[in-house]
């Protein structure tokens, strides 16, 4: 199985539970054994690849400013980039440039993407009940990349995937593992360094920074 294949039932699911107006949006990033699997919650409206006349590539937090400044601390994300989606406004971001973000992302060897990829008109927070009916499909996800590590924001979506109550706070810096088919993936709870969470953005970078200096 490949990525591309999740493609077609992630768009079913659009039609159930997101926004009938706005496609899904997928992933994005390095698919063969990233370094970091970075796991988010679920698109907005805000990302400009999920209008249904956009005919480039459906990955995750195309158009938006605030998750970079994540990556760019991090040292995942080039000055020259950065800057360059500092200064664009939404509609500036063709297909070109949204190419050149995620080269740059899969050149440092990670990959980006949601537990759901059910697209919502704003950032009203979905159930645990749609959320955990992506959790099968993420596992396939993950399985076909075979991270070295899977980081996942905030605390419903840690929940979930780990299938047992998460608090960050009480989690930072702590390795949990999960079981997909036979292989062993070593999960790490951060902060959601955005929207509501922008204030917890340090706390995600730090946590960030000593997780990549673990993997060294």
């Amino acid at each position: 199985m490949k990525i591309e294949d999740l493609k077609k039932e992630y768009d079913k699911m659009q039609v159930k539970y997101g926004a009938k107006e706005l496609d899904s949006i997928y992933n994005g990033g390095c698919e063969k054994n990233p370094d970091i699997c970075f796991v988010f919650m679920n698109p907005t409206g805000k990302n400009i690849a999920s209008n249904k006349s956009w005919k480039g590539r459906k990955s995750p937090w195309l158009g938006t400013k605030n998750i970079w400044k994540l990556f760019y601390k991090v040292n995942l994300l080039s000055e020259d980039i950065f800057n360059k989606i500092q200064e664009k406004k939404p509609k500036d971001w063709n297909y070109e440039f949204c190419d050149n973000v995620y080269e740059e992302i899969t050149n440092n060897k990670i990959f980006i993407t949601n537990l759901g990829k059910c697209t919502q008109i704003d950032a009203r927070p979905l159930s645990d009940d749609v959320l955990k009916k992506y959790l099968d499909l993420l596992f396939k996800e993950i399985d076909i990349i075979k991270p070295k590590v899977i980081i996942t924001f905030g605390n419903q979506v840690s929940s979930i995937i780990l299938n047992k109550k998460i608090s960050v706070s009480e989690n930072r810096k702590i390795c949990h593992k999960i079981k997909i088919n036979e292989n062993i993936y070593n999960v790490y709870p951060v902060y959601y360094p955005v929207g509501n969470g922008i204030f917890n953005m340090d706390k995600s970078i730090e946590d960030i920074n000593w997780i990549i200096n673990a993997l060294k």
